[in-house]
């Protein structure tokens, strides 16, 4: 197995975290997939593995503060996961609450900004809330800015700039020979915020799952098989030497 394509937590990564300091990647996306794995392979339910994924979050979040990532999206609920079952469902949308009413204090302390990307109107009042609150109270923070994306889905959000923009022309505020790259990337969720420089899948899965599609157009890939549960400060800082091992070229040479 290519294991530029695939790697798995090694030793070295701990030892070598320290180093983690040059060319570090401005923003880390994640693509946290395997809870639902992670809780067969044990005998346990689904949810199971979705309560033990959200330990991992706060793992990575202190590496990533303390790496010097200045940006990290964490795939949270797409469009797409509507279709799991109700059960299961429910308790994704009880996880933000969960989350943020246990480690509120702590990203305070830490100077951690809470933003979120995806289709607000979609999600149950209470989960809206939680977030809101978390946004609202961190919002003059100036550490890293932890950006979950719920209910978020790359096509979905692409359809939306094309029909505002679309609007715009219609009702004659602009031309159509106006749009272009930087006018539709200011139109996207992540506005103001910079394209991911990486992009992290764990659970062995290659595939974007409709993540970002626009944004992820020249970031550098890495997934590795370990499940999101077991995902820990040594794999991101392993992603991260990874990264710096990279020649980013964006069409040239």
């Amino acid at each position: 197995m290519n294991d530029r394509l695939f790697n798995q937590i090694n030793p070295w990564a701990e030892a070598n975290a320290t180093a983690v300091k040059v060319n570090t990647p401005a923003h880390v996306a994640i693509i946290m997939d395997g809870n639902g794995r992670w809780a067969k392979k044990r005998g346990l339910p689904r949810v199971a593995g979705h309560r033990e994924g959200m330990k991992a979050i706060t793992k990575v979040v202190e590496k990533a503060h303390e790496l010097g990532i200045k940006y990290l999206t964490l795939y949270a609920f797409s469009t797409e996961n509507w279709k799991r079952p109700k059960s299961e469902v429910n308790f994704l949308m009880q996880l933000p609450e969960r989350f943020l009413a246990k480690e509120l204090p702590k990203l305070m302390k830490n100077n951690v900004q809470v933003r979120m990307m995806g289709d607000a109107d979609k999600l149950p009042d209470h989960t809206l809330q939680a977030v809101q609150e978390a946004v609202d109270a961190t919002a003059e923070n100036t550490g890293i800015v932890l950006n979950f994306a719920l209910n978020y889905g790359g096509r979905h959000e692409l359809v939306h700039v094309v029909q505002e923009l679309a609007r715009d022309v219609e009702e004659g505020r602009m031309k159509a020979e106006a749009i272009d790259e930087e006018l539709i990337t200011s139109r996207l969720y992540t506005n103001q915020i910079p394209d991911p420089d990486l992009l992290i899948r764990t659970s062995g899965e290659i595939r974007l799952s409709n993540f970002m599609l626009w944004q992820l157009a020249y970031a550098e890939f890495w997934f590795t098989e370990t499940l999101w549960p077991d995902f820990n400060e040594d794999g991101l800082a392993e992603a991260v030497i990874e990264y710096q091992q990279r020649k980013r070229r964006y069409g040239g040479v």
